[in-house]
């Protein structure tokens, strides 16, 4: 935990700020764009601005706008996919506010894709009705944060901190009150002192081998609210997305599921259209469902993958409806047109992240949270494809609402003003970037044969006694990207491995080979990890049944 208090501080380099938002996608922008009406707003992306898992969302945003649509249907699909685990209050506002934030979005310059002059909406799984909203057929997300960041340009007070990488919280007195952030380019670190810090850093798919998210995806905004003592919840639950490219000379990429909603067909490698064996809806049953189909009939058929036939949906029709999947598999000598997509599933989203109550706020006083770094409740035990943007938009207002309410209470803890970090010693052997390589390719290898889409007791406990022993070698990673990253990522995966381990039965996204079913009285509540200071080991625990 980065507590600290002035004396213990070297002098160094400072930055104060009214609000720090550490990332950069949509819950982030959107918070700024409100912050920025309350005071100095610092916003802190490792990377460039488009390194955020909001700017490579394909399929869509979904939202109750289309005639044959009401926000009760959109609520109600939204608890069924959750497997009833999702926060009915947090729900109903995200469903409730939605449409507000894309009207909102549209009047700010956003371009949805549009049929005849009306907005067009599309089918996914669990959906009960056309209500996915797209943009450039299949850019959704970076057509999303283009119209945000051009919003933000006009803001006088936002100052944008690219190529930063926050590596700790500052916690004075039992409150957030800023981070430590690396320079990536310079090397370098200062201190950012703020009323209010807002985690927005996305989610953690590369602690899997195969996974749709960009390589920023490393969990380190969860990681670090883990640190400082704030509570994550649900971190059992990992979405694996039912359909991306298999190719042994590729990275994992994402195939929209609006390929299955437009009537994309799967088959495993014997031709056969399986999934009427698994759901009675098919193709276009829940995320969850799928992918463990594909994965049953994977070990069936003894193949590593199975295929996404689309090719009776029309050349002219793919080609405009799913321009960026056309080019990419193009790319790799994959015609979509004519030829059926090697798929397999991949780690996608994480429903789990720090725990927040309706308005973004955390168990930690001063930090606030929204997105796939944040766990609201609305996602439950498995998401409801789509609903992540719009997450980002209504809770991104709401936490950015929230953080500038308590700022008008709190601001920079007094005497801290000189401050900097300290930089710890790496010890008597320090790691090499080789070194780090290995480790992190180990790591994301144990996740996905002993963390992944199916699980058991003695694969966990196995994952766990490996993870610990990371844990203790990269007590004090290289203080570079590289290896806090790979700390955050050595975090993150123990705390899924730990909350999957206390939930003896299987829901949702989290499946346990040896607990199958519904079963016992864990499955109606909610796991939690919050570190032991007497300790500093994981704590798993149940909340109270919903």
């Amino acid at each position: 935990m980065a507590s600290f208090s002035p004396q213990t501080l070297m002098n160094g380099q400072i930055r104060s700020t009214d609000f720090l938002i550490i990332g950069a996608g949509v819950a982030g922008l959107r918070a700024a764009l409100e912050l920025c009406r309350h005071g100095h707003v610092t916003m802190v992306a490792k990377g460039g601005p488009q390194e955020n898992n909001s700017f490579y969302a394909q399929g869509g945003v979904a939202v109750a706008l289309s005639e044959e649509d009401d926000v009760d249907l959109h609520f109600t699909d939204t608890i069924k996919a959750g497997h009833q685990l999702c926060s009915r209050p947090a729900t109903k506002i995200l469903v409730e506010e939605g449409p507000s934030r894309i009207h909102e979005l549209i009047e700010w310059g956003a371009k949805f894709d549009t049929i005849d002059g009306k907005l067009a909406f599309t089918k996914e799984g669990a959906h009960s009705r056309h209500r996915v909203l797209r943009a450039g057929g299949d850019a959704t997300g970076s057509e999303m944060v283009r119209a945000l960041s051009a919003k933000a340009q006009d803001l006088k007070n936002l100052t944008w901190l690219g190529n930063h990488f926050g590596v700790e919280l500052l916690v004075h007195d039992g409150r957030c009150c800023g981070a430590i952030v690396l320079n990536e380019l310079a090397g370098t670190c200062q201190t950012i002192l703020a009323s209010a810090v807002l985690l927005v850093t996305g989610g953690a798919g590369q602690v899997y081998a195969r996974t749709t998210n960009p390589p920023n995806a490393t969990g380190d905004g969860i990681a670090m609210a883990f640190r400082s003592g704030a509570i994550l919840e649900d971190m059992e639950f990992v979405q694996f997305h039912p359909t991306s490219l298999y190719l042994p000379s590729s990275p994992p990429f994402l195939l929209s599921e609006a390929l299955r909603g437009e009537g994309g067909i799967l088959r495993n490698n014997r031709c056969e259209r399986f999934m009427k064996h698994y759901d009675r809806h098919q193709e276009l049953a829940p995320r969850d469902i799928v992918s463990r189909a594909i994965w049953a009939e994977m070990q069936r058929t003894k193949a590593r993958h199975v295929y996404l036939d689309v090719t009776h949906l029309g050349a002219t029709f793919l080609k405009e409806r799913f321009p960026t999947i056309y080019s990419t598999c193009l790319r790799y000598d994959i015609d979509i047109t004519e030829e059926w997509i090697p798929v397999s599933p991949s780690a996608h989203y994480f429903m789990g992240g720090v725990k927040t109550d309706l308005h973004g706020t955390s168990s930690l006083r001063g930090l606030f949270a929204a997105g796939e770094a944040a766990c609201s409740g609305v996602h439950g035990a498995n998401r409801l494809g789509s609903n992540s943007l719009l997450e980002g938009l209504v809770f991104g207002l709401r936490a950015a609402q929230a953080a500038a309410h308590h700022a008008t209470t709190c601001s920079p803890p007094a005497g801290l003003s000189s401050a900097s970090y300290k930089r710890p010693s790496t010890g008597k052997r320090k790691m090499t970037e080789q070194d780090i390589e290995k480790l992190r390719n180990s790591l994301r290898r144990l996740m996905w044969t002993k963390v992944g889409l199916i699980r058991t007791a003695d694969s966990l406990q196995k994952a766990l006694e490996q993870l610990q022993q990371w844990c203790h070698k990269l007590q004090v990673p290289p203080f570079n990207r590289t290896g806090l990253e790979t700390q955050n990522m050595i975090q993150v995966g123990l705390c899924v491995t730990e909350a999957a381990l206390w939930r003896t039965n299987s829901v949702g996204a989290h499946y346990r080979e040896d607990f199958p079913f519904y079963k016992g009285l864990k499955w109606k509540t909610h796991s939690r990890c919050q570190l032991k200071i007497e300790k500093g080991k994981v704590r798993s625990e149940s909340e109270a049944t919903l």
